[in-house]
């Protein structure tokens, strides 16, 4: 099986070409791939395939084999690669996700490295889906739930797939200073009753009104260096507690995204990077 091993920011995944290649069992083949000791090594796969809604479709399986609704570092990595290997001569193109259909522009770039926008649609923001603008004006959107004791706030906000926004502030000074803690309390909350279908987790430092920082426990992965669904989240979760300005940099530990909230559209554009690392072939044993 030929693949290519793609990364955004340090989220890095295996990309199957499914037009060439057959998978007959990919959650199996995530975890096999996925493995960083006996496999390729990377935070999960991700299958590129024909859809009669879009130009075309992304699968996305975690490390652990479970099934992700959406990637927005493995999204822009798609554009990339389709526009890579002429399955497309159009910079702009639409993919089908569990999330919906999301449409892309790749801005610029060579064969190792290209920039890619990212319309991320509409964040739902609190138990009651709220735009960013409604939220503005709710008081309560802040949610706790008692995590081994202690109780932590936070912010629900879905971009297709789940989210927890916590503000590192509002931690005490233990977890704030000790990053170790703070992902045990990202791990605990994945799997906690609030989340039945689980939760990624952001801890969110604000450093001014165009600029935050955030580390991301994945659900299905753990800490990785970059999430872009996450990142959106964040900055919607910080717009709608009018923290930050409706355009905000947001600093992740493999490096930046920028993030833009369209107030006419309702929707959030994200840009950032997208290279690829390496082509492979691989033998699968049964």
């Amino acid at each position: 099986m030929h693949f290519t091993k793609m990364e955004g920011l340090g989220n890095d995944y295996v990309y199957v070409n499914c037009f060439e290649e057959k998978v007959d069992d990919p959650q199996r083949l995530a975890r096999l791939l996925s493995d960083r000791h006996r496999g390729v090594g990377s935070d999960g796969l991700i299958l590129i395939g024909p859809s009669d809604k879009a130009d075309f479709s992304m699968a996305v399986y975690n490390s652990d084999g479970s099934i992700a609704e959406m990637c927005g570092n493995g999204i822009r990595c798609v554009c990339k690669y389709v526009y890579d290997n002429h399955m497309t001569e159009s910079r702009r193109i639409s993919v089908e996700t569990l999330a919906g259909i999301k449409y892309l522009r790749c801005i610029s770039g060579d064969r190792r490295q290209s920039i890619v926008t990212v319309d991320m649609g509409a964040p739902e923001i609190g138990r009651d889906r709220m735009t960013v603008d409604a939220a503005l004006t709710e008081k309560m959107l802040e949610e706790q739930i008692d995590v081994s004791g202690k109780m932590i706030s936070f912010i629900r906000v879905s971009m297709g797939n789940p989210h927890a926004v916590v503000w590192l502030d509002g931690l005490d000074v233990a977890c704030v200073t000790d990053g170790e803690k703070t992902m045990s309390i990202g791990a605990l909350m994945e799997k906690h009753d609030a989340f039945p279908s689980g939760t990624n987790v952001e801890f969110v430092r604000v450093i001014d009104r165009d600029l935050i920082q955030i580390r991301v426990w994945e659900r299905g992965s753990g800490e990785t260096m970059a999430c872009g669904t996450g990142a959106c989240a964040a900055a919607a979760a910080c717009m709608a507690k009018n923290y930050t300005n409706n355009v905000v940099t947001v600093q992740l530990g493999g490096g930046e995204l920028h993030i833009e909230y369209d107030r006419n559209k309702k929707t959030i554009n994200m840009t950032g990077p997208a290279r690829k690392v390496f082509d492979g072939q691989v033998d699968i044993f049964s």
